[in-house]
């Protein structure tokens, strides 16, 4: 899987990415997601790309922000831009958005995305409702890889982390925040090789249910260890006030889905995405089946049949590099 295209939409507004500038008109500053991309703005340095955004757009009207390339020539990390990010925070009451890194794979490879510690992005603006992150720096290049502190925060609702290998810290620091207003959390682990050293262990806090009172969809996906997963989610208490469940992306096998059969009632679900998985066709048929009389919508899609090298077949995440 590659991120062949940017945003279309983002917080349910349609993405407007802000143009050289020009006389022309702009549009309503909470009417759109604002999108930053230095090559769009003719390879100009994310410092004057972020001034001249602040200076064009009524910034106190801002709802939702998206931050594409914010390299104009050498590649460099994200920390600097957010830091200016950071600091403008309070000229921004009204944002209730943030997604860092709407980067395609032509722009650069999601294993190469060079993030940071993105705690302070929800200390800064307490009334974020929603963060998307995207990448990891798993190649070791940045100063500091993507990390997250525990963290109280009361009105995120949807925290988003697309990784080809989403740090355990992450996922640990996750399990130990208070987010009382979360409904939305998916996390793509990624793989070993490219920094996912997350364990099923790590996943504990956010399984036993409660942690997130409001949390309405779980995704636990792109994992090597998909098949341990559902195993635990298949007695996971935080199943029981789920209304859709994502184990989709990673190795999913038989052994998996069999845990799920034979696992706590899954009926009150309305969606289980499983979408990218090697099943057989005869366990995909009793999944179809056992689901399908409970009137939960099941995406078996994507099926996949493992590579074979010599005397050995290996399985595949939808995204790791």
């Amino acid at each position: 899987m590659t991120f062949a295209d940017h945003f279309e939409t983002f917080y349910g507004l349609p993405v407007h990415t802000l143009p050289e500038p020009r006389e022309e008109a702009l549009p309503a500053a909470g009417g759109v997601a604002w999108r930053l991309d230095c090559y769009a703005a003719g390879d100009m340095p994310f410092a004057d790309l972020w001034r001249s955004f602040v200076d064009r757009v009524p910034s106190a009207e801002v709802r939702a922000l998206v931050i594409g390339p914010w390299w104009d020539d050498e590649y460099n990390d994200l920390r600097p831009a957010l830091e200016l990010i950071l600091a403008d925070a309070t000229r921004f009451p009204a944002l209730r958005a943030l997604f860092l890194a709407d980067v395609t794979g032509e722009e650069c490879e999601i294993s190469w995305l060079q993030l940071t510690d993105v705690t302070p992005v929800l200390e800064a603006f307490p009334l974020l409702e929603e963060l998307g992150v995207r990448g990891g720096d798993s190649q070791g290049l940045g100063e500091e890889p993507l990390s997250l502190r525990p963290v109280r925060h009361e009105a995120l609702r949807v925290l988003r982390f697309e990784s080809g290998g989403l740090p355990g810290q992450v996922v640990r620091a996750v399990g130990a925040s208070e987010l009382p207003a979360l409904e939305r959390l998916e996390m793509w682990l990624g793989v070993s090789q490219y920094g996912g050293d997350a364990t099923v262990a790590d996943l504990a806090p956010i399984l036993a249910g409660g942690r997130f009172p409001a949390l309405r969809h779980l995704g636990v996906q792109d994992s090597e260890l998909q098949d341990e997963i559902a195993a635990a989610v298949a007695s996971a208490p935080v199943v029981a006030q789920l209304e859709s469940l994502s184990l989709s992306m990673g190795t999913l096998t038989d052994t998996g889905a069999e845990a799920l059969l034979r696992g706590q009632p899954l009926s009150r679900l309305k969606r289980l995405d499983l979408h990218h998985h090697f099943l057989s066709e005869s366990v995909a048929d009793r999944m179809r089946t056992a689901f399908g009389a409970t009137g939960t919508e099941v995406d078996l899609s994507d099926h996949r049949a493992p590579h074979r090298w010599r005397d050995e077949e290996w399985r595949y995440v939808a995204v790791s590099e």
